[in-house]
């Protein structure tokens, strides 16, 4: 299972050096993240924030935001 994710890690890497288009992409999603992190760390109860960071998360992969 760690070979597969070293591989899907590797394959990531290098479309991302490549691509000017998926690096750009790359940058948006760790600014994101930072971003998250940010909240998250701000928060008192930082177990209920992560909680609505990952919500966010979820509800924006299945496009209901």
């Amino acid at each position: 299972m760690v070979f597969f994710l070293k591989q899907i890690a590797r394959m990531a890497v290098r479309k991302i050096a490549t691509d000017p288009v998926a690096r750009e992409q790359a940058v948006r999603a760790a600014r994101t993240v930072t971003d998250e992190a940010r909240k998250i760390a701000a928060q008192e109860n930082k177990a209920y924030a992560a909680g609505k960071s990952v919500r966010r998360a979820l509800n924006k992969f299945q496009g209901k935001d």
